[in-house]
C-alpha cells in the first residue's frame, strides 16, 4: 500500500509542476504579447481558467495525500484513544462518500454530459469534458487516500485491541 501511495504522490507532485509551469508560462506570454506586442493573446485568459481549475483540484488531491488539508482538531483531543479512532474511521468514511459520489460519479456524469452534448471552450476550442476531467481524476485520488488512510486507522486499532488482550 505504501508503494501505491508514493507513486500516486509522486505522479500528482509531477502533474502539478507541469499544470504550474504550464500557468507560469501562460500567464508570462500574456503579459509580453500585451505589452511588448501590443496585441494580446486570444487564449491565454481561458487557458488560466482551465488551468487554475486542473491545479486546484489536483492540488487538492494531494493535500489530502498529504494530510496537509484543513482540520479542526479540538474534538479529537480530548477523546479517549478509542473514541479518536472511532472519529477518524467516520471522517475517512465521509470522505470516501464524498469523493466517491460527488466528485467520481458526479464528474464522471458532468464529462459524459459535456461530451455528449459538444460543447467546446470558446478561444481554444477543446472539448469541455477534457477540462471537467479534472473533477473524476482528483475524486479517484482523494478516495484511493482515504481507503488507504482508513485500512491503516482500522489496522493499527486491531494492533491495538490484540496487544491489550
Amino acid at each position: 500500500m505504501t508503494e501505491a501511495k508514493r507513486l500516486l504522490d509522486r505522479a500528482l507532485g509531477a502533474g502539478l509542476a507541469f499544470l504550474v509551469g504550464a500557468a507560469v508560462v501562460n500567464v508570462v506570454w500574456q503579459v509580453f504579447s500585451r505589452f511588448v506586442l501590443r496585441s494580446p493573446s486570444s487564449f491565454t485568459d481561458e487557458l488560466a481558467r482551465h488551468l487554475l481549475v486542473w491545479t486546484g483540484l489536483i492540488g487538492a488531491a494531494y493535500a489530502a495525500g498529504q494530510r496537509l488539508h484543513v482540520a479542526v482538531d479540538l474534538l479529537p483531543r480530548g477523546l479517549s484513544r478509542r473514541a479518536h479512532t472511532t472519529l477518524g474511521v467516520v471522517a475517512e468514511i465521509a470522505v470516501l462518500a464524498f469523493a466517491g459520489g460527488v466528485m467520481i460519479v458526479g464528474g464522471l456524469q458532468l464529462v459524459a454530459l459535456s461530451f455528449e452534448l459538444g460543447q467546446h471552450s470558446a478561444a481554444l476550442g477543446i472539448p469541455l469534458g477534457v477540462v471537467y476531467l479534472a473533477l473524476p481524476l482528483s475524486g479517484v485520488a482523494i478516495a484511493a487516500y482515504s481507503a488507504a488512510a482508513l485500512i491503516d486507522l482500522l489496522r493499527s486499532d486491531a494492533l491495538r485491541r490484540e496487544d491489550t488482550t
